[in-house]
């Protein structure tokens, strides 16, 4: 099987994080006991089936693995499917076997992350198909869970979609508010450079006075906010890369016909609905 996880550029960090989101949502749901799990027999052992309801891509394989891992290592998980796979409605996702007060006990919070993260994945795919440039790459953003911004990022790149930054650390994104604080484009920029050389360069403009003055400068991308190229731009697409955002739907991207190299929507990562799992006792 193809583990989609040994693809990710921030593979350590990811694994740090599915230790810490599962650690923390364990205690957050237990706390001092499962007491209804407790009207179960100690020593009852069980088989259970998990099966998704509707059409998606699969995405949280190694969270539910930590889960049990986690809370009771002796039980025994068996996938049928992996992250990135298309699932039809009443498809077996994983079986398990093992203590019942243990399968019981962690099944929401093994099912929370699948449901949550293959939704973020079956978003991004619907995204990703949806753009008729196929040059162009769809890009998440910021706009993520809080504490799980690094599963959802996995999860867009599950559904084909590409990261933007990780967070305020690894990238420059200058923005209006940057730049009025800053006296100008070119002082942003020049500073930016100045005091981090290595990183990458990114910045927001609103209008074709700004995207002039911006290309003066030749930053690693220039975003196109809420407009559209009317005039004509000599753009030197190896030095500086185009993007479009704002009010990116797919709806709006049937019809996108830009000629940029991302497009950004925080849609990808906010506007999910989980997709709909089922754990059933079946021996």
């Amino acid at each position: 099987m193809h583990d989609f996880i040994a693809d990710v550029p921030y593979l350590d960090l990811l694994k740090q994080h599915i230790q810490r989101n599962v650690s923390f949502a364990l205690e957050e749901d237990i706390q001092s006991g499962d007491i209804t799990a407790q009207l179960i027999d100690k020593d009852a052992v069980c088989k259970a089936r998990v099966i998704t309801r509707e059409t998606a891509v699969v995405c949280g394989v190694a969270w539910v693995n930590e889960t049990f891992k986690q809370f009771d290592d002796s039980v025994k998980i068996t996938w049928f499917v992996k992250d990135g796979d298309r699932v039809k409605p009443n498809q077996t996702l994983f079986d398990l076997k093992g203590c019942s007060r243990s399968i019981l006990t962690a099944e929401r919070t093994a099912l929370n992350f699948l449901q949550l993260l293959s939704a973020t994945a079956t978003l991004a795919n619907q995204f990703n198909e949806a753009i008729l440039n196929k040059n162009t790459t769809i890009l998440d953003t910021r706009k993520t869970i809080p504490g799980l911004r690094m599963a959802q990022k996995y999860a867009a790149l599950v559904g084909g979609c590409g990261n933007h930054r990780i967070g305020l650390y690894d990238m420059f994104l200058i923005k209006e508010n940057h730049i009025a604080a800053c006296g100008s484009i070119e002082k942003a920029i020049n500073k930016a450079r100045n005091l981090y050389p290595d990183k990458r360069i990114e910045i927001e403009v609103e209008n074709e006075t700004e995207l002039r003055q911006a290309l003066l400068c030749e930053p690693d991308v220039i975003m196109l906010d809420n407009f559209h190229i009317k005039g004509e731009f000599n753009i030197d697409r190896t030095k500086t890369k185009l993007e479009s955002s704002g009010n990116i739907t797919l709806d709006t991207l049937a019809a996108f016909k830009e000629d940029v190299d991302f497009v950004s929507s925080g849609q990808i990562t906010k506007n999910v609905t989980a997709i709909d799992l089922s754990l059933r006792i079946i021996d």
